[in-house]
């Protein structure tokens, strides 16, 4: 049997490298393949339909490998520097709706499915990725800051107009991320709220470390069912979030799908696909200075950020 593989970014005295992680060991993509193209993720997966083959083989190798460092030695840095687009599905787990509706005092909202909508999404600046273990300032920015969990797809070929059964097999791998938001920056002081331009999603969702990524890339072959991960968040080692990718309201075919029909999806895209229940806003709770938060998907692993 094959070994199985995660696909990883490390750092090195000559800069960021990529690499392929086999148990506790990793080795250098590009050195193990002969490809030096594959000197970085987004290398890799640019060619993700070849590359498969090449990194499966340099995997099986990898025990036997001289040059294997172990990966309790390797810096991990966000599996991808940097995503050419991060697009972030808004309000797509129902518990979370409900949370987010109850804290303004609004009544639970309908499943969208049953008013014709499709899945709405907003754009999170690609230099916002933060690394794994990476600790990101917030005491100066937000008293507000929130934190939220969420299963990431990496496009691995370029998509439009794709059928919803077919969007699953334009998915090179998936990932951790946190959809860090600092709620008190969401809407624009001064500006009356019924304007249309009450909201600010670059200082809600796009400053700098606003999105923690990693450890590294499962491939999509090793998850055969995306819609069914436990995912937890704990917040200084107590659970906040708990829950299941099978509570998406727009599962990530169909979010493929509405998205690839406006525009073209690209290789190293990557699709946040919501987060669920128990966000600091449904509590009252926000980060602060000295915190840790520490994420978990079943099949993927986890990743952790000191707040500052």
């Amino acid at each position: 049997m094959a070994a199985g593989y995660k696909l990883a970014t490390y750092q090195t005295k000559d800069g960021p490298r990529a690499g392929i992680v086999v148990d506790d060991k990793l080795i250098d993509a590009a050195k193990a393949t002969g490809k030096a193209g594959y000197a970085t993720v987004l290398g890799i997966i640019e060619d993700w339909s070849k590359a498969q083959g090449a990194l499966k083989a340099a995997a099986a190798k990898a025990a036997k490998s001289k040059a294997a460092i172990p990966l309790g030695k390797a810096k991990l840095l966000a599996p991808i520097l940097y995503p050419p687009t991060i697009y972030c599905a808004g309000a797509n787990y129902q518990d979370h709706a409900n949370e987010m509706a109850a804290r303004e005092n609004r009544p639970p909202p309908p499943d969208p499915h049953t008013l014709g909508l499709e899945s709405w999404h907003f754009i999170k600046a690609s230099r916002a990725v933060s690394h794994p273990g990476a600790t990101v300032k917030i005491s100066t920015y937000s008293q507000k800051m929130d934190w939220e969990i969420e299963l990431a797809a990496v496009i691995g070929k370029p998509a439009k107009n794709v059928p919803k059964e077919k969007a699953l097999s334009y998915v090179a791998g998936y990932t951790i991320a946190n959809d860090l938001s600092a709620r008190d920056r969401g809407r624009r002081p001064h500006i009356p709220d019924t304007s249309p331009f009450k909201a600010d999603w670059v200082a809600h969702k796009s400053f700098d470390g606003s999105c923690p990524l990693g450890p590294w890339i499962v491939p999509a072959s090793d998850i055969k069912d995306p819609h069914n991960l436990a995912m937890k968040l704990w917040v200084n080692g107590v659970l906040k979030q708990d829950s299941n990718t099978g509570q998406m309201i727009f599962n990530l075919n169909e979010q493929i799908a509405h998205l690839s029909s406006r525009l073209t999806l690209h290789p190293g895209d990557l699709i946040l696909t919501g987060t669920p229940a128990g966000v600091g806003a449904g509590r009252g709770e926000f980060l602060k200075a000295g915190d840790t938060v520490k994420l978990w998907i079943d099949k993927i692993g986890e990743i952790s950020t000191r707040m500052a």
